[in-house]
């Protein structure tokens, strides 16, 4: 049931903050930087007051000080001082973990004000994220903003008003990460919009059935399940006609969104966030992704965090979300590799335009007893992983279509028994049954998971070899997609 007061609190708020992005980049990226500058300094001493961490890394430096002149921190720092870290001192570890361990309180606030989610800890270490209202107002005002008016012509609106349902999310379910929880807090406060969610480890023919059955207005997932969806539906097995498709999480080519955009023959948005700033930039319809430089400060840097130049491909980022006062992220060493476009982009957003290297992982093609290719998206597997073991740094290799090898940490951070790796392997192989890939097997390789010298990321599911011939799965033939 919605909470009507809530829901008026939390789309006033957004209203209100979507207003004054929009004036504040009207006025172009002069006006940008100033405001982004403000916060900084605001979000600074915020910090050095009330944070005990920041505190001391702070002591000695002045009382406004340039951004190069904060001391850039880590993942693995933050969660090892976390109860150093919060503005709010009620906010502990220990039970934060404790809450975060019953899947069924994903999305739940926490102390009465506040939403948690972890990283999937792809640099090979999870973390624990906590945002309080003003943050996720902010946050919510940046996805609106994504959407450009002229994208709502009668069509779009008919798609609305005859839609079975709101929005279908197909995400990893299993975990509390940023897009389910962000789900369930939608769908605490208005049921009707937030629709429902599919976990992604569903096999893909009970899938498109159940989407076929939904015909969402909406659909939002990952890039690599967008695609697949997008074959599917140029098949003629999921005649959907959603208003927008919204795709997040890993990287998605110019390429891929036109083939998304083609087959639904709807706006895509592709959106680059990560869970230590739920939204950082959105792409436009010249393939570019345009910083939210107004609440993001992202500083592309080589490996000795020094800065490199627009045009040059950074070994990592330092970002500072100026939006969550809660737990203060200031040039944090985030892992991905971005490349600053030196010319203006031509859709004439004042944003600034980035190219995203960012989550690498491949989409499997398994084969099998009787040949029939199955497509694996890689987030479906690090689902079934982190539901049997937790955030744990893990390596699915693919040895051609019958074989996966499974690497698991055994020393240092996350270490496995071989007890766990059983289980692990267990579900895994219980999950590709379901998909019909029983004759798939899992063997438990006795490597360590290793991160990616370039992008400074685990790569968690990687195809060694080419995708074996493609035959079709069972069912109906190819026809042209209803609309």
């Amino acid at each position: 049931m919605s909470d009507p007061t809530a829901l008026f609190t939390a789309t006033f708020d957004c209203a209100l903050c979507s207003a004054a992005m929009r004036l504040d980049r009207a006025c172009g990226p002069a006006r940008i930087d100033a405001v982004a500058r403000s916060r900084l300094d605001e979000l600074v001493a915020h910090a050095r007051e009330r944070s005990p961490l920041y505190r001391e890394r702070y002591a000695g430096l002045p009382a406004r000080p340039a951004l190069a002149d904060l001391p850039p921190v880590g993942k693995r720092e933050l969660m090892a001082r976390f109860d150093d870290w919060a503005t709010d001192r009620r906010i502990a570890r220990a039970p934060l973990e404790r809450f975060l361990a019953d899947p069924q309180r994903a999305g739940d606030r926490w102390l009465g004000a506040y939403t948690v989610w972890t990283s999937s800890g792809t640099t090979g270490e999870p973390g624990i994220f906590v945002q309080d209202d003003a943050a996720l107002a902010v946050y919510d005002a940046l996805v609106m903003a994504q959407s450009d008016p002229r994208e709502w012509g009668p069509r779009e609106l008919a798609r609305c008003a005859t839609a079975g349902g709101g929005m279908a999310l197909v995400v990893a379910t299993g975990a509390p990460h940023p897009g389910i929880v962000a789900w369930r807090r939608i769908a605490r406060l208005n049921p009707t919009l937030a629709g429902r969610a599919y976990p992604i480890t569903l096999p893909l023919p009970e899938l498109v059935a159940a989407l076929a059955r939904h015909r969402p207005a909406f659909l939002a997932t990952y890039p690599t399940m967008a695609l697949l969806l997008a074959r599917e539906r140029l098949a003629g097995r999921l005649p959907i006609a959603p208003a927008m498709v919204w795709c997040g999480g890993e990287c998605m080519s110019q390429a891929a969104r036109e083939a998304v955009a083609a087959a639904f023959d709807c706006p895509v948005h592709d959106e680059y966030g990560a869970a230590e700033s739920f939204s950082i930039a959105a792409a436009c319809a010249h393939g570019a992704m345009h910083l939210h430089a107004d609440w993001v400060l992202l500083e592309p840097v080589d490996r000795l965090l020094r800065p490199v130049p627009p045009g040059t491909r950074s070994h990592t980022v330092l970002l500072t979300n100026l939006a969550n006062r809660v737990q203060p992220i200031i040039r944090y060493d985030l892992g991905d590799s971005v490349r600053v476009l030196r010319q203006p982009c031509p859709c004439g957003n004042p944003l600034p335009a980035i190219e995203v290297h960012g989550r690498t992982d491949d989409t499997l093609s398994l084969a099998s007893g009787d040949g029939v290719v199955v497509p694996i998206v890689p987030l479906a597997l690090e689902s079934v992983v982190e539901e049997a073991l937790g955030a744990v740094p893990f390596q699915l290799v693919a040895e051609g279509a019958r074989a996966l090898r499974l690497r698991l940490a055994r020393t240092g951070p996350g270490a496995t028994t071989p007890a766990r790796r059983r289980a692990c392997r267990r579900a895994l192989l219980g999950y590709l049954a379901s998909q019909g890939l029983g004759d798939v097997r899992v063997v438990d390789d006795a490597g360590e998971p290793a991160i990616d010298a370039r992008s400074g990321k685990l790569r968690r599911v990687i195809a060694a070899g080419p995708p074996p011939p493609s035959r079709p799965r069972p069912g109906r033939t190819r026809r042209e997609a209803r609309p």
